[in-house]
């Protein structure tokens, strides 16, 4: 399946149904009365974010969609039907916003969640809701109100925990592959990611996270050079950054610290606030360098690239590394989490409170004068 990120789409609620104007007409009863009903409300638009989705491929080829109308109010008291609603599914962290304005209107976040993103218009009066005292046969009725449209844009920014970071060839496929439920394609050439890839890492029982794997950078990105700019903005929402490197480049000429400030001057231009993100330096590839060389190559990287935060030594390809680094994953994801969600209300009811006697200064407790 083709992955798309990007969609435009136009919707258009249901119209409400007219109202009717119809007088009672039966034998023996000469003043019946009003007996038009109401006309029925349009149908609404709605999205839900289904977890099965992971692309807007089906908004790229079918681009409307329109809720049916309310049915007219009928006499003998009938009031119109409702029109037909109507729901697109789509993937957990679309961004639904006005192509016109830019304005952002929704976003699913959460799975299953349901939003209504165009309302149907409510159903005209008939003349029996004019029936009074005075006015006993009313002739009014009102139209149904038109249903709301709107020209949308959707894009998909994927909710991951964990984004990978690195130029072409540095071994973030074959990572995600080695510590998670992701199959990716590798090969010996760059630029095999096309797409985004997600991948979730178990840790243990109920403990897990989810990567993202996006197609590699190279200088210049941020100008739209290569793949990569495409999807950089999947890693927005990511907790933590992995700047994947590739520590023995089959290339000798290619020098990685300048590789890897090439992609840090890209991420700058793009994004400041991504670039502020955390971020975590995993040197991969280590088993294409000697033993006894490691030591010495990895304290030269990380000299030459003035790097202070955190250095992990890693082989995706043998796993060696990859279970202390999980680990040390899922404990920064998980306290970002605990942060994000901020200290919970407790209920003043169950809030313990320490018993320090009664309160002597209450004039109750006063010395009585004896008589």
């Amino acid at each position: 399946m083709k992955f798309v990120d990007e969609a435009f789409i136009d919707i258009s609620a249901g119209d409400g149904g007219n109202g009717c104007v119809s007088f009672r007409h039966e034998k023996y009863k000469e003043f019946g009365g009003p007996d038009g009903g109401d006309g029925g409300r349009g149908g609404h638009v709605f999205a839900v974010a289904d977890v099965n989705l992971n692309t807007l491929v089906d908004y790229r080829y079918s681009r409307r969609y329109d809720a049916k109308r309310g049915e007219h109010g009928k006499g003998s008291d009938m009031f119109g039907v409702a029109g037909d609603d109507i729901t697109l599914h789509m993937p957990v962290g679309t961004i639904i916003s006005d192509s016109e304005t830019g304005e952002v209107l929704f976003e699913l976040l959460n799975p299953g969640e349901v939003i209504t993103i165009a309302k149907g218009g409510d159903g005209g009066y008939g003349n029996l809701r004019f029936k009074s005292a005075i006015n006993r046969a009313p002739r009014q009725k009102t139209p149904g109100w038109p249903g709301e449209r709107f020209s949308l844009k959707l894009e998909l920014k994927v909710l991951a925990d964990v984004g990978l970071l690195g130029m072409p060839n540095a071994g973030k496929s074959t990572f995600i592959t080695a510590v998670s439920n992701a199959r990716p394609k590798i090969a010996d050439y760059p630029f095999t990611t096309l797409y985004p890839n997600l991948g979730v890492v178990r840790v243990g029982p109920e403990k897990s996270f989810v990567v993202a794997d996006i197609p590699g950078l190279i200088e210049g990105a941020s100008e739209g050079a290569g793949l990569g700019h495409q999807f950089l903005r999947h890693l927005q929402r990511t907790r933590l950054l992995l700047h994947v490197v590739d520590l023995a480049p089959f290339d000798e000429a290619v020098d990685p610290v300048e590789q890897a400030k090439a992609i840090v001057g890209e991420l700058k231009k793009y994004d400041a606030e991504l670039y502020e993100k955390p971020r975590w330096l995993v040197l991969n590839k280590l088993d294409m360098v000697p033993q006894e060389e490691r030591a010495a190559k990895v304290k030269d990287f990380v000299k030459r690239f003035k790097w202070k935060g955190p250095v992990y030594e890693i082989s995706a390809l043998t796993r060696e590394g990859c279970e202390p680094l999980i680990r040390k994953i899922f404990e920064h994801v998980q306290a970002q989490q605990k942060l994000e969600q901020g200290v919970k209300e407790v209920d003043p009811r169950f809030i313990e409170i320490e018993d320090s006697g009664p309160d002597l200064t209450d004039p109750r407790f006063a010395p009585q004068d004896p008589e």
